[in-house]
């Protein structure tokens, strides 16, 4: 686990943010991711679990496929992932699964993180393929953004 100050990953990460302010907007779990290749912005995606009544519809997953449209082929080598928490297990298998070189994530998952919290997926070398992580890229607002939701869900099933 890295964590560099890197002014390309606090731009992705501030779109990031964007798209998951998106997703809370619409009633979802504000997490957002977008993917990059070199400077070039790629692919951009919210969760959409409770929009779409699809457990599958992970910020992260949403942002590979879109990617992978985009480019016109399922490996995202020269590829960094930048989403606001860190990916579950489902997710950071995609990642490695769709070879992305870079994963930079904000807020830890300590319930469900499979980077680096809970599992170590995207550096397993029992795998075919590992992936740079930068861990903690504003994380302070990621992990404030996730707060706030779930305290105003909690405050709305009182009423």
């Amino acid at each position: 686990m890295k964590s560099e100050a890197d002014p390309l990953y606090d731009w992705l990460m501030t779109k990031a943010l964007r798209q998951a302010a998106c997703a809370q907007a619409l009633g979802d779990v504000p997490i957002g991711a977008v993917i990059a290749r070199g400077r070039e912005l790629i692919a951009e995606a919210h969760n959409r679990r409770h929009i779409d009544k699809d457990p599958t519809a992970h910020a992260e997953l949403l942002a590979i496929r879109q990617a992978s449209q985009t480019i016109g082929d399922w490996r995202l080598t020269g590829c960094t992932l930048v989403v606001t928490l860190e990916p579950c297990c489902m997710c950071a298998g995609a990642i490695v699964l769709a070879r992305i070189d870079t994963l930079v994530y904000g807020a830890a998952d300590p319930k469900a993180g499979a980077v680096d919290s809970l599992y170590h997926l995207c550096g397993d070398r029992r795998l075919n393929h590992r992936v740079n992580v930068v861990a903690g890229v504003l994380a302070e607002q990621a992990g404030q953004l996730l707060t706030q939701f779930f305290l105003s869900q909690r405050e709305m099933g009182k009423k």
